[in-house]
């Protein structure tokens, strides 16, 4: 699962106690699934063999797999360097039937427990253990195949020593491999070929379980040799990557022989109820202690959201006026490589657990931590790049809602938009039920804002809800509210298909003129559901990329050991179609970086479809389909003469084909070719943005990379796309007022109650 490494969360999205109008919280983007540990956290185990008399409360299902199983180079371990079998508690197993028998019951998703669901569940469970299928071979999947079958009538009954036995061979297997890798590196790294035309998948996911361990070792040295280039290209020495590489196998195998019966729990778990959603999840002890911390504020960190991906910790997302946030360089789907404390060594973290990478990144307020990362946009280790982060708390002020204006000429005509920068949607809860009655929140701050923008007489609004990942529903619904008389907001369907639906109550209108939302991929939750209600009511254009698509409800329920998250409801606009899955499709697309494939509802396993269910009666202020196409076409041909966007465009198809990439060379010379040539098009396009600006070219990468650095460090620097995105939706409003006076009147609104509409 996601753990917040900051402070985080003020507003956590991942928990709704209850679904009521002032206490729901919505789930943000939990990219992937919730995983606690990580695939090599899992594969963290190897430098011994297992010894027949060491097996113990194992069972014989493990005995004979591991017995009959070949063997990997024969580690050079000590007697005490020796394996023990992990073993499950009572208390796992009444969890276990408490959870079987909650994701039957109170699940939104009506699921059984069929032999189907024990396969798909054995599949992620080794998905989980050995992601990248570097672990097990072909003959332990066919061993391993006998409980495919059994391993769902077992979890009904909190039969967890199936789930036990697979987990103990996994981690003998990665014992195996780790000694295998460390008595490579003995040999010496100079002893390896540069020079041959190999290649090695970049994700191996789906690739062929190798069918034996003399390919497993083929695979490695190619692994190793990979991971050398890596280091290479980088500038270190040989000497160094040696060190460097052996570190982090140690490491691996120092954790993996002090696996714990709760790690090899959480996992089996994990695979279990992610069949119900990517959004289910069971919280270990320790997991909940440090889930409870997270909602208690009491936490200092870089404010970062990370999950594991096979062998590496993502970030998945940034808090919002968090200290990773504001240091501008760290970015979602990086990939965290290291961790370094004020004057210490990095510790490489390739192969750590979750829980102990993010107890690395913790610490007291105003020290700093260093991470080097991996970018969201490299597809390998090569271009790495190191972040330098104080570490401080998330203050609710920070995440405040924020005004600014722009001013456009327009055919000899001034227009002046507001813009409102919406990061999350808070409400200082504790004040609230204090009875303070200038507690602070999202629609609180907002109707100031365009109070205060209205005194300067803007002619229309622009609300920035690009990388807002949700908050409280109850500021959603009020939101809404600020722009329209009355009305339902949205509706909850629960798992009896009961429909409760969220009103705005009070008439009073903080702003009845035109208005475009921007969206992104990153907009989830709360997000979706202000935008999709503007956009049901034609109250404004929804303007950007499709959004998240996160349309389900989750509540924490505590078990005698630990606690699960559970999806509970779901939700759907007042039109009648679900946030869920599609998430909010713009009026106008604008463009995005982000990679729709890996970053998004519906590229996650087992989540919810889209649905609908009946609309709810809904006041139409305006018809857009008079004008739209004409206003997409304005768009477009702006588009088609702008140098930011053509630029913009160039990138895009730059890390499209960068992602598409699906090997990498392992000849030095070719290596090295590609990493100039990709270091050259970043130059390139970086260096055509500093010519619009008139300013001097990047005399090298280096140069580049120095510059950012400096801007990431200056919070008062301006990011030139956001200002290209916003001044888009500015000229797309002036657009709006220029074809249509009326632009979104509330004065005369049309009842609209038709069944759902499909978008």
């Amino acid at each position: 699962m996601p753990i917040a490494t900051g402070v985080a969360l003020a507003y956590n999205k991942s928990i709704s106690p209850r679904v009521n109008r002032f206490q729901i919280r919505l789930a943000g983007p939990s990219i992937v699934r919730y995983v606690y540990m990580t695939i090599a956290e899992k594969t963290s185990v190897r430098r011994a063999p297992l010894k027949a008399g060491r097996i113990g409360v194992c069972k014989a299902l493990t005995v004979a797999l591991l017995l009959s199983a070949p063997f990997g180079v024969q580690a050079k371990a000590t007697e005490t360097e020796t394996y023990n079998p992990v073993a499950p508690t009572i208390d796992q197993a009444r969890a276990n039937i408490l959870i079987a028998r909650q994701l039957q019951f109170t699940h939104f998703r009506d699921l059984g427990i069929s032999d189907k669901l024990s396969g798909d569940v054995f599949d992620a469970y080794l998905n989980y253990l050995d992601g990248q299928r570097v672990y097990l071979t072909g003959s332990d999947i066919q061993a391993l195949d006998r409980v495919r079958s059994r391993l769902g009538s077992a979890l009904k009954t909190g039969q967890l020593q199936p789930g036990f036995d697979i987990y103990n061979l996994v981690q003998q297997r990665v014992i195996e491999r780790l000694q295998f890798a460390l008595e490579t590196l003995d040999a010496g790294i100079e002893n390896l070929d540069f020079n041959t035309n190999e290649s090695i998948l970049l994700d191996r996911s789906e690739a062929q379980w190798e069918p034996d361990q003399k390919a497993l070792d083929e695979l490695w040295v190619k692994r190793i040799k990979n991971a050398v280039l890596a280091q290479r290209l980088n500038g270190t020495d040989d000497e160094a990557i040696t060190d460097s590489l052996k570190r982090r196998y140690e490491g691996q195998l120092k954790r993996a022989y002090q696996a714990r019966s709760e790690d090899a729990f959480q996992a089996y778990m994990n695979a279990f109820t992610g069949m119900w959603d990517p959004h289910t999840s069971y919280f270990s002890p320790r997991t909940s202690e440090n889930f409870n911390i997270n909602m208690s504020l009491s936490l200092e960190g870089i404010g970062a959201v990370l999950q594991a991906d096979n062998e590496y910790t993502k970030v998945v997302r940034l808090v919002p006026g968090g200290p990773a946030s504001k240091q501008g360089q760290l970015q979602p789907a990086d990939r965290i490589v290291s961790v370094a404390q004020e004057d210490e060594k990095p510790v490489n973290v390739i192969g750590w657990r979750l829980d102990e990478v993010v107890d690395l990144i913790r610490g007291p307020r105003n020290s700093v931590v260093t991470l080097e990362v991996v970018p969201a946009s490299s597809t390998d280790e090569t271009l790495t790049k190191t972040i330098a982060i104080s570490r401080d708390e998330v203050k609710l002020e920070e995440q405040s809602a924020s005004k600014d204006t722009i001013e456009l000429e327009r055919n000899g005509k001034e227009y002046t938009v507001g813009v409102i920068t919406i990061p999350t949607f808070y409400a200082d809860f504790r004040a609230m039920q204090a009875g303070d009655p200038n507690y602070k929140s999202t629609t609180r701050d907002v109707r100031k804002l365009i109070a205060e923008l209205q005194e300067n007489g803007v002619d229309g609004l622009v609300m920035d809800l690009r990388n807002n990942g949700g908050g409280a529903l109850h500021e959603a619904n009020d939101l809404v509210g600020l722009f329209i008389d009355t009305g339902p907001t949205v509706q909850i369907r629960n798992s009896s298909n009961e429909v409760q639906v969220l009103n705005d109550d009070d008439a009073s209108v903080a702003y009845d003129g035109p208005l475009v939302v921007l969206t992104n991929r990153m907009s989830a939750s709360a997000s979706e559901i202000f935008a999709g209600a503007i956009q049901d009511y034609g109250r404004g254009l929804v303007v950007g990329s499709q959004t998240f698509g996160k349309g389900t409800v989750q509540a924490v329920r505590p078990l005698n050991h630990g606690q699960l998250k559970i999806t509970q409801s779901k939700f759907y606009r007042v039109s009648g179609g679900s946030t869920q899955h599609k998430g909010v499709i713009p009026d106008i697309e604008i463009p995005s970086r982000i990679d729709k494939t890996r970053i998004g509802e519906d590229a996650l396993d087992h989540a919810l479809p889209w649905d609908q269910i009946d609309a709810v009666p809904h006041a139409r202020y305006f018809d857009f389909s008079g004008i739209i196409d004409e206003l997409r076409k304005r768009h477009e041909n702006r588009f088609a003469k702008s140098p930011e966007f053509s630029l913009l465009q160039q990138e895009i198809n730059f890390l499209h084909e960068q992602r598409q990439r699906d090997s990498v060379s392992l000849n030095l010379g070719e290596r090295t070719t590609q990493q100039e040539q990709i270091q050259r098009t970043r130059l390139t396009i970086a260096n055509a943005r500093r010519e619009l600006r008139d300013e001097e070219p990047f005399a090298s990468l280096e140069e580049l990379e120095d510059w950012q650095d400096l801007q990431a460090a200056d919070l008062d620097s301006t990011d030139e796309e956001l200002d290209f995105v916003i001044r888009e939706g500015g000229h797309i409003m002036a657009d709006m007022l220029e074809l249509d006076k009326r632009m979104a009147s509330i004065l005369t609104p049309q009842q609209f109650a038709a069944q759902a509409e499909a978008r």
